[in-house]
């Protein structure tokens, strides 16, 4: 019996062509959707039809006819106006049926989205199940560790990002010396750091700038969009001056792991994996 094949709705960023490079190692067909205006990768080597996210008719018809049930949806992707999805028929049902949701937060909208789809015959596969590594364990990954003054702004953050997502905001703060630099919302991890950048405060040190925390929502789905890092975010994060990144254990993506912990060892940053509900800012980290 010939494995099953599987289908990948791709926004932009790494996590898809590794989705797509690993599921094709484990001997699955993949067959990739690069949604225009998000996906920028290479897909050397995968049948792809580039679309844009309106037509869903064209989409979803072409998943059918190579056989595909089961679908993951993955990628860096910014919400376009309502007006600019111009859907055909097939996408203005689906819309009727997300109704309300469209305006809603992320994982909101894209519980709508996954459930329309279910509705059309498809399963929803987290990249995580075919990615069965990308998600850390709890520990310190990296050569720094954070001090007292980083573990009380780690605290902080836990309590301004659970704020954010309990109201399907964002997923990610900034804090420094247990001030609120920045918040994560439409805008984007990248974004967020790059506008950090100006409001670190003084006689912080070269990476005495804060903390960058990043947690799942509270509900949310987590077959969808989970908070990712990598490479990126590290350059990032040193370009603000902050002294380390805290994220969730076993609810974050991490990119091109020995990439991203080289870089941070390199930048001089930490780089926590911890469990929320039992972080403790006076534990020690070693």
């Amino acid at each position: 019996m010939s494995p099953e094949p599987l289908g990948l709705l791709a926004g932009g960023g790494d996590v898809p062509l590794q989705v797509a490079r690993t599921a094709r190692a484990a001997g699955r067909p993949v067959h990739v959707v690069a949604l225009e205006g998000w996906a920028d990768q290479a897909w050397d080597g995968f049948p792809v039809l580039r679309e844009r996210p309106g037509a869903a008719g064209r989409i979803l018809g072409h998943l059918r006819e190579r056989g595909v049930r089961q679908l993951v949806l993955t990628g860096r992707a910014q919400r376009p106006s309502f007006l600019s999805l111009r859907p055909d028929a097939t996408g203005a049902r689906l819309l009727a049926r997300i109704g309300r949701a469209y305006f809603a937060g992320d994982d909101g909208l894209l519980r709508s989205v996954a459930r329309a789809l279910e509705e059309e015959g498809f399963e929803i596969v987290a990249a995580q199940e075919v990615l069965r590594d990308i998600l850390p364990a709890a520990g310190l990954l990296t050569r720094a560790a954070p001090d007292a003054t980083a573990r009380a702004d780690i605290a902080r953050g836990i309590a301004v990002a659970r704020a954010l997502g309990a109201v399907d905001v964002g997923q990610g703060a900034v804090v420094q010396q247990g001030l609120v630099l920045g918040v994560e919302a439409i805008e984007g991890t990248d974004a967020l750091l790059a506008r950090c950048a100006g409001l670190k405060r003084e006689g912080a040190g070269a990476h005495g700038g804060g903390v960058l925390v990043k947690l799942v929502k509270p509900g949310q789905d987590r077959r969808l969009d989970l908070p990712t890092i990598g490479p990126e975010t590290i350059r990032g994060a040193a370009a603000a001056g902050l002294a380390g990144i805290a994220i969730e254990a076993g609810g974050t993506i991490l990119v091109d792991r020995p990439r991203t912990v080289a870089a941070a060892d390199a930048a001089g940053l930490f780089l926590l994996a911890l469990h929320p509900a039992q972080f403790e800012p006076t534990e020690t980290t070693r």
